[in-house]
């Protein structure tokens, strides 16, 4: 007797492989500007306070913190910015 093949499936698409993070989307959905600042306050005040040879990776974290800062600020203006755009369209009828 022939040996069975087994079924082969087909491999998952490249969406199914990028890890979901539903607590980052959900703050970054509905997050302010004070609130994205405040989230990195306490994290940035424990890096200053480091000494020795920490200080460096401390300084090399926070550049990557500032980064952050600067994305998460980017995606508000542009959420902020297609909430405007949504409002001033007038509602399309179908």
């Amino acid at each position: 007797m022939p040996a069975k093949k087994p079924a082969k499936t087909p491999p998952p698409a490249a969406a199914d492989n990028e890890p979901l993070y539903p607590a980052i989307e959900g703050f970054i959905e509905r997050a302010t500007a004070e609130e994205i600042a405040e989230l990195f306050s306490p994290l940035k005040e424990g890096l200053s306070a480091l000494k020795g040879p920490r200080a460096d990776q401390a300084k090399k974290v926070g550049k990557a913190i500032a980064k952050t800062e600067e994305l998460l600020s980017h995606l508000l203006q542009v959420r902020e910015k297609l909430e405007a755009e949504r409002k001033d369209k007038p509602a399309a009828r179908r």
